[in-house]
């Protein structure tokens, strides 16, 4: 458990970045939603109150305590996940969360927490130089099974978040070239698969309008197009807090969740854009910093993994926000409102300072 002793060691510049941008955050919320009924952003402040109190539990408890019952929380999350899909009712086109009387919950999103754990467990003990094929086979289907399970509900965007948990974690083993090519290949053929058997039409027309957008400037691209015209628009400086045009006269979709960083371009232009990039690289090195401090493999892993997760996130929303990558779904961490995103974030970050606390302890 949690003792005096242990708060000398807490990363408290990591913790602070947390919150810096968890704030940021709020203020975007309320400037894109604020005439939207339901207080967005009174939600997010409630939200991240909670994601506190979640990351308080995931420190004060050794993190090998949470290793060892991590196969169990790994199997639990996937009989949620299944669950959802026989029982779950549909929810803006998707079975992806759990109703509750005050509140919704979305189990992909904790389901990566979990996969996190899962992983360090498997690979605690492994030290060979090169992952065997029947390692990497365990690997894979430990995060593929809850992939396929949300790809199935249909939500491709959180799929998609899982696949760096899996490329990390086979890449800190130690992949011979028959496991590359192995992979490639499986790779080319889920890919020619996937087009032609499993996305939905919308799925595949947002891929088509990465390259050509005006196509569709009305459908399909009309996403992108809002969005590159909100961070283009917003010059060196912006146009100013809640004066960004396109957010406040609703051109631009799920611009307080997905397309947040558009909103951020527009009011408060590059110079705006520029300052949240540096405050999140501030973020995710200090992160990947704590790696080096852990004595022992499976806190490695559990860094690394939280590490790729956050960069991973970050990247893809904001190169969907310009035009470089389909529209996925995906919320940018801390920034984008939503109550199941931000406690998972939250509980993860936590799990880097469990790591980086107790460096003297588990050796």
């Amino acid at each position: 458990m949690l003792d005096r002793s242990h708060f000398k060691t807490v990363d408290w510049w990591l913790v602070i970045l947390v919150f810096i941008n968890s704030i940021i955050g709020v203020l975007m919320i309320h400037s894109s939603s604020h005439y939207i009924p339901g207080s967005q952003a009174q939600k997010q402040m409630f939200w991240i109150l909670v994601g506190v109190l979640f990351m308080f539990l995931s420190v004060s408890v050794d993190y090998n305590f949470f290793l060892e019952y991590s196969p169990f929380i790994y199997v639990a999350a996937v009989l949620v996940l299944a669950g959802i899909l026989l029982f779950g009712s549909l929810t803006a086109g998707t079975k992806s969360w759990i109703k509750l009387p005050f509140f919704q919950i979305q189990p992909s999103e904790l389901t990566k927490v979990f996969v996190v754990l899962a992983l360090a467990y498997l690979f605690k003990e492994f030290k060979s130089h090169f992952i065997s094929l029947r390692m990497s086979l365990w690997s894979s289907g430990l995060v593929l099974i809850p992939v396929f399970l949300i790809a199935l509900q249909p939500d491709l965007g959180t799929a998609l978040t899982y696949v760096p948990l899996l490329l990390g974690a086979l890449l800190l083993a130690g992949l011979n070239k028959k496991i590359v090519v192995l992979f490639i290949i499986f790779g080319l053929i889920a890919g020619l698969l996937g087009w032609n058997f499993f996305l939905k039409d919308y799925q595949k027309d947002r891929v088509r309008t990465l390259i050509f957008p005006q196509e569709d400037p009305l459908g399909a691209g009309y996403h992108i197009m809002q969005s590159k015209i909100a961070v283009g628009s917003g010059g060196i400086f912006g146009k100013g807090y809640k004066k960004g045009t396109q957010s406040q006269l609703r051109f631009l979709p799920a611009r307080h969740t997905d397309f947040i960083f558009s909103v951020i371009g527009e009011e408060f232009g590059f110079a705006g854009v520029l300052t949240v990039m540096v405050l999140y690289f501030l973020f995710i090195s200090r992160l990947f910093r704590s790696l080096f401090v852990s004595r022992d493999r499976a806190g490695v892993y559990m860094v690394f993994l939280v590490f790729l997760m956050f960069s991973c996130q970050f990247l893809i929303n904001v190169l969907m926000t310009v035009g470089l990558f389909p529209v996925a779904g995906i919320p940018l961490p801390f920034y984008s409102y939503g109550g199941s995103s931000l406690i998972t974030n939250y509980i993860a970050v936590g799990l880097v300072i469990n790591v980086k606390m107790r460096r003297f302890v588990n050796v």
